[in-house]
């Protein structure tokens, strides 16, 4: 991996126009988005190869995983996540690839949750997990202070998981984690389900059935167009109005209210009071206007969309000495200039071809 830290001199100089655009209170970007949401990546590495976002075929057993040294320590990451806290973060979510694969995560979580917002309270500290490790590690992720979890699974038939993680991991061991995430009291737990026309839309309805009434909220997220390798088509995605229909002819739903500002679910209870469902439409409803979201890569660079190309080094200025309050200004003067609205401009003309969007597996969904 090519070293990419900048000299500390040309560091500072390029710092001064940064800071001099932020006034000390909470930034706001362009479109007039606050910044509520840090999504930090753990680790680049996952157990599983689901193809639309780590395919074998591109992720094989030469593919160069970024070096130890190259990764944010937890020191580095609590440090960060304390000057984000400071502009206005009041939710923090662990990701990866897979955050479980990153060794003694329980110790990050329990430095993570003893960050404070300015009025003294505590944060929103969650992690999404493919749920594979889950069994054996929710207990110490709950005693390290973890608040809930979000499981990613997209289906319960076993041959169809199988196939869709690439790696024949049985469902069987995700549901285990999903019951002991519940037994130890990580509340509330949400399952993601990824739909893909013609692979697993079928496992819609049994889905549904499986947690309803269990107090788990499942939320199903329509395929993406993350990445570059993913090999996406508009004709594998399930619009989440059809999705919805499918569901209302089995059961009567009602709308509820979104629970938080930028909530990207569109929330719907049964009408039994069985518990809910939510449906996330980034394809086909974009939800770009209220995305107040960045994301901190695994070696500490700074994305504004989980569409971006490119993202900010975080990293060069962490170890070159710069104090807490550079870097806050800097953090602020780049959301400050903030614009991303790719979902909505997907929806009125291509995406420019010769942009490699960023995997999905190196920032997290």
């Amino acid at each position: 991996m090519r070293d990419t830290r900048i000299p500390l001199d040309d560091l500072r100089r390029s710092l001064r126009p940064v800071a001099a655009d932020w006034d000390g209170r909470q930034p706001m970007d362009r479109l007039g988005r606050p910044l509520r949401d840090l999504r930090i990546s753990v680790t680049d590495r996952c157990n599983f190869r689901c193809s639309y976002c780590m395919p074998k075929e591109v992720f094989d057993k030469t593919h160069a995983f970024l070096p130890h040294s190259a990764l944010l320590s937890f020191e580095e990451i609590t440090r960060t996540a304390k000057l984000f806290v400071g502009l206005g973060v009041r939710k923090l979510r662990l990701t990866g690839g897979e955050p479980l694969l990153r060794k003694n995560l329980e110790r990050l979580v329990e430095m993570l949750a003893a960050l404070r917002t300015p009025e003294g309270e505590p944060l929103d500290l969650t992690l999404t997990t493919n749920g594979s490790l889950l069994a054996r590690k929710a207990q110490a992720l709950k005693d390290a202070g973890l608040q809930r979890i979000t499981v990613s699974l997209d289906a319960l038939d076993d041959a169809v998981f199988r196939r869709m993680n690439d790696v024949d991991f049985p469902v069987a061991d995700v549901l285990r984690g999903i019951e002991q995430a519940q037994a130890v009291g990580l509340a509330p737990i949400k399952v993601n389900m990824v739909v893909k026309r013609g692979t697993n839309d079928h496992e819609v309805l049994p889905m549904a059935e499986h947690f309803r009434g269990s107090g788990i909220v499942l939320r199903f997220i329509e395929y993406m167009d993350v990445g570059a390798t993913n090999g996406w088509r508009m004709d594998e995605v399930l619009p989440s109005a059809e999705l919805l229909q499918r569901l209302l002819q089995r059961h009567a739903l009602e709308a509820m209210d979104p629970t938080a500002e930028g909530e990207t679910a569109e929330r719907w209870r049964y009408a039994d009071g069985s518990g809910e469902i939510g449906l996330i439409s980034s394809v086909t409803q974009a939800f770009c206007g209220g995305c107040n979201r960045a994301r901190l890569s695994t070696e500490g660079r700074l994305f504004l969309c989980l569409f971006a190309g490119a993202g900010h080094d975080l990293r060069a200025l962490l170890r070159s000495g710069v104090g807490d309050e550079q870097i806050a200004a800097t953090i602020a003067g780049i959301w400050q200039r903030r614009a991303d609205r790719y979902s909505e401009l997907r929806g009125v003309a291509a995406p420019a071809p010769d942009v490699r969007r960023v995997e999905m597996h190196y920032i997290g969904g």
